[in-house]
């Protein structure tokens, strides 16, 4: 099983260090704030499914885990905000748990795993607690409304400290997010490969997951989006069950986690190695919309503006397929009706979540161009984003967007009827922000011949009865 990354093997999660950065933050908001004064927040605990003794599986809240960089359920964290003292609370052992899941991480070896000042268990909570007079934390819960009054529930001046700091991304998170991505490389290599024993939707889905699991993570980001078809026209197409006899485009969005931080990668392929003329034409404008706005991510550049980019070369790309006529480029972005083709944000911020706090979006935006846009602020060096362009071909969309005459003088419909069988494209990679451009977190091809190689390589296979693992 892998155990993750070589180069953190002796080290620790950096817990201290982003309880002190959580701290700048907030006392930019909180001039006035009390010597006697700490942020405290649960972890989450074990909860039992409705009439079952099975429990949910575990997935730790993200804010106490980046304080903490503990995953074990029931604890919490308290830091103090004057003397820096960092707390990490344990649960009580439960003795009669014990026969049935073994001894817990003991005090001692914690001290040893966590990067924390402190350790002690829930009985000594209160103790500390008590000693302060104003104690800030992100939610009141089951977990710690127990804990009296001090508690101020949901304060956003912590909300926002702790989203600024999670935003920039220290050494320690971006290997782990390497590694991610590097498990998530290797799985969508196996799904294009492993076309022989693929038929439906839910064997795309399976392999992914197959594939993560036997490089060691259990976890995935998300579900993992698996669709073929007309089906790729559904942004967030989970269903992953239908059929793809008959049909010639698959897209996968899928990827791996690693230790509760994220990869999203998306990629498409012909089903029979060879992609059709329509595929191919809608697939190239995509990936030449992601290497334009590629070109142009660095520290200091605005999202929104690399976002429009993307829009601009759709735009390129409809008139010269005839799929747009009659305007000008300009003419057609003031319409707006790229967003009946195009209607999400180029990309969004990664890390802990796949869509990242920080982004500051605005879902009440009245340009429809940016409404969606989940990212809407400029780049810094060691952000985490995700570029991901896409061409869909949704009736739903494009029916609703041509009842706007403004749009529908600009859409060949006559045209526009060859493409409906694709589906969508959709291509996303990974991407870290550095001062003067940016790093490429993924690594697995999205070249349409090196795809289209990939694919027939692993149908070749397949006919001697071989499989393609990993």
């Amino acid at each position: 099983m892998n155990k993750g990354p070589k180069e953190l093997e002796s080290s620790k999660y950096p817990a201290k260090a982003h309880a002190l950065k959580v701290k700048s933050h907030f006392i930019q908001k909180k001039a006035d704030i009390s010597s006697r004064s700490a942020i405290f927040i649960s972890g989450e605990d074990l909860k039992l499914y409705p009439y079952c003794d099975q429990t949910a599986p575990l997935r730790q809240n993200r804010y106490f885990f980046y304080l903490s960089g503990c995953n074990i359920p029931g604890s919490h964290v308290l830091f103090d905000l004057d003397s820096e003292l960092l707390i990490l609370v344990l649960p009580e052992i439960d003795w009669d748990d014990v026969m049935w899941s073994g001894m817990p991480l003991s005090i001692d070896n914690a001290y040893k795993t966590f990067d924390v000042d402190k350790v002690v268990y829930l009985k000594d909570l209160q103790g500390f607690l008590s000693s302060f007079e104003k104690i800030y934390t992100t939610d009141i819960n089951d977990e710690n409304s127990k804990f009296g009054s001090l508690l101020t529930e949901k304060d956003p001046d912590l909300f926002w400290a702790l989203d600024e700091s999670r935003m920039i991304k220290d050494d320690y998170e971006l290997t782990l997010m390497r590694h991610a991505s590097k498990i998530s490389d290797n799985s969508h290599y196996a799904v294009m490969s492993a076309l022989p024993i693929e038929s439906d939707e839910g064997h795309i889905h399976a392999e992914f997951v197959y594939h993560s699991l036997r490089q060691g993570s259990k976890f995935q980001s998300y579900d993992p989006i698996c669709c073929s078809g007309p089906n790729c026209s559904t942004l967030h197409y989970v269903k992953n069950d239908d059929s793809m006899e008959n049909k010639h485009t698959v897209l996968i969005d899928a990827g791996a986690e690693w230790n509760n931080y994220a990869s999203d990668v998306t990629r498409c392929f012909p089903i029979n190695g060879d992609w059709t003329k329509e595929h191919l034409e809608i697939y190239n404008a995509v990936l030449d919309m992601q290497s334009e706005v590629m070109k142009k991510i660095k520290s200091e550049a605005h999202w929104d503006e690399l976002h429009l980019l993307a829009h601009r070369v759709l735009i390129k790309h409809f008139l010269r397929l005839g799929i747009f006529h009659n305007g000008t480029e300009d003419e057609i972005f003031e319409s707006g009706v790229t967003v009946s083709f195009f209607p999400h944000g180029l990309g969004h911020l990664l890390g802990m979540d796949t869509h990242d706090v920080g982004g500051h979006p605005n879902y009440d935006d009245p340009n429809p161009l940016l409404r969606y846009l989940r990212l809407r602020r400029v780049l810094k060096e060691n952000m985490v984003v995700t570029n991901e362009p896409g061409i869909y071909f949704s009736p739903y969309l494009v029916e609703l967007g041509l009842k706007d005459g403004n749009k529908a003088k600009y859409v060949n419909k006559d045209v526009l009827e060859k493409y409906w069988y694709v589906g969508g494209v959709r291509i996303e990679d990974d991407i870290l922000v550095t001062k003067d451009g940016y790093e490429n977190f993924t690594k697995i091809t999205s070249d349409p011949e090196e795809i289209s190689k990939i694919v027939k390589k692993g149908l070749e296979k397949g006919k001697d009865g071989f499989h393609n693992v990993v």
